[in-house]
Parts: structure tokens; sequence; C-alpha cells
């Protein structure tokens, strides 16, 4: 897969100290993404089982033991992953992850 856009998610963990942590936890999300070869959102589900499918293409991952959420809008015929947010429980809670 190709994902869109590796700086928003250093920008995460750069951005504040307190998310520093999450590093780690949010490359071997984006490592394990790019070896992937998702046709469809069952196939995102058989890899991360604890994904949730939202309309229209949109997944949230829980990364670094559900401490924080992603939301990727995913292109299957095109093979490409959009990183549309990524934040804390509280962040996410704020936002609408079907048009963010």
């Amino acid at each position: 897969m190709r994902i869109i856009a590796l700086s928003t998610l250093k920008a995460f963990w750069e951005g504040r100290r307190a998310y520093s942590d999450a590093r780690e936890p949010v490359l071997a999300w984006y490592r394990h993404t790019l070896r992937a070869d998702w046709a469809s959102p069952a196939d995102v589900k058989a890899e991360f089982g604890n994904a949730s499918i939202l309309r229209d293409g949109r997944v949230v991952f829980n990364i670094a033991g559900n401490k924080y959420r992603l939301v990727a809008w995913i292109n299957y015929p095109y093979r490409v992953v959009y990183v549309r947010f990524i934040g804390t429980h509280a962040q996410y809670d704020a936002v609408d992850a079907q048009t963010i």
C-alpha cells in the first residue's frame, strides 16, 4: 500500500512531548501497512482485528495499545491509504471520523 502522508504522522509525535511515545507504534503500523495489499475492508480486518471499518473506505486504527486513534481513508482499487487524522481518544471524540 502507498501511504499519504508520513509527514502527518511525524508531525503528531514530534508536535508535543506528550505524544513522543507514539513514534514506535505509529512506525510499526506504517511499516506493516506499506507491506499490505488490501483489496477490501475484510483484508484490513484480517490483519488488524481491532480496526473499525466505517463507511466509504474509512478505517479507524487503534495505536499504542488503544492510546491513540488513526483515521485513514483507503482507496482499495489504487492501494492508497490517506491518513486523515491521528490523535488521542479525547481528540478523536471531538471529530467526525466520516468527514475529517
